[in-house]
């Protein structure tokens, strides 16, 4: 076995064994959740007598580690369960919120991750120029700030005030043509797009300064390439690497972070599917969810790991 395969079966291995752990975590902290879904289906006013039933009717009284193998052998199999506050199959149900969550996901990413790729380039072009330092102010002030302010800014501004988008998406439906969709979620795109942006801008260009500073970078200077040139052919391409990681977090983040932003523009995503569901107690909900989002977030830094064992040259000539 080669190093570089020596590395992913690694990286394979530990993901799946923290996922394992998560799984566990994420299990043991519904079981703490106060209030009782019995007691929320039936009401305040229902008798102790029926909520017993029903809890027994539900399987809320078998041992802890009976339910839990139970829940992850249906993972295992693919059946996340039913809820138990509407008795509809989760799996349909997720389906369908997962879809818009990922659509909201994917245009965010589609417009951030290269604008914040040409911003870093553009700020290392400009170091400690105007551009370099409006670039990072802008930048430090949007990272600096929690994205439901952003959210309620924008939604008064863009939304109520100059009515150029739907200041909620509380109007979206899956079906309709591609344009009306991008209206219904235009500030919480473009909301996401500012959060993550900054992160991946500030990490590029500390990326390409790091290269800059290789010996072979002064050796392209001597040979009186352009500062464009050198960037292009000789810094970006070493720092792929650190930039594809924080640009994996980063859409970890635009699906698995999204829930304030789902919550605040009314978005019938995967995070107001799961707010919904604890304000219920309905725990099968919250833990598929919950699940979902572990495994989105574990994957995508798992990706991470292998594009930057893949990308280092170490690993690929290790003579």
């Amino acid at each position: 076995m080669g190093p570089i395969t020596g590395l992913l079966a690694q990286r394979i291995a530990l993901g799946l064994l923290l996922l394992f752990l998560v799984s566990i975590l994420i299990f043991v902290g519904t079981m703490l959740l106060p209030g009782d879904v019995a007691q929320q289906i039936l009401g305040q006013s229902a008798t102790p007598e029926a909520v017993a039933n029903l809890r027994a009717e539900l399987g809320l009284n078998d041992p802890p580690l009976t339910r839990y193998l139970e829940w992850l052998g249906g993972l295992l199999s693919g059946d996340l369960g039913t809820a138990l506050t509407s008795g509809q199959s989760i799996n349909e149900t997720v389906g369908r919120r997962l879809g818009n969550t990922l659509f909201l996901a994917f245009w965010a990413a589609i417009i951030a991750v290269p604008l914040a790729i040409f911003l870093g380039l553009l700020a290392v072009r400009y170091l400690d120029r105007w551009p370099d330092k409006m670039i990072s102010a802008t930048t430090l002030t949007t990272i600096s700030m929690p994205e439901f302010v952003i959210g309620y800014i924008l939604m008064f501004i863009l939304g109520v005030q100059l009515n150029w988008f739907s200041p909620t998406a509380v109007g979206f439906r899956p079906d309709a043509d591609l344009l009306t969709r991008l209206d219904s979620i235009a500030i919480p795109i473009m909301v996401l797009t500012l959060v993550v942006l900054a992160h991946m801008m500030r990490m590029t260009r500390a990326a390409i300064l790091n290269v800059m500073q290789s010996a072979y970078i002064e050796t392209a200077e001597l040979k009186g390439l352009s500062t464009f040139t050198i960037i292009r052919k000789h810094a970006f391409p070493n720092s792929v690497s650190p930039i594809v990681n924080v640009v994996m977090l980063n859409l970890a983040y635009l699906v698995v972070g999204v829930v304030v932003v789902e919550v605040v523009f009314v978005y019938p995503g995967m995070g107001q599917y799961l707010v919904d569901h604890v304000t219920k107690r309905d725990l099968p909900v919250v833990q598929a969810c919950g699940m979902i989002f572990a495994t989105i977030y574990i994957g995508l830094n798992l990706v991470a790991d292998v594009v930057s064992i893949l990308t280092n040259p170490r690993l690929r000539h290790p003579k």
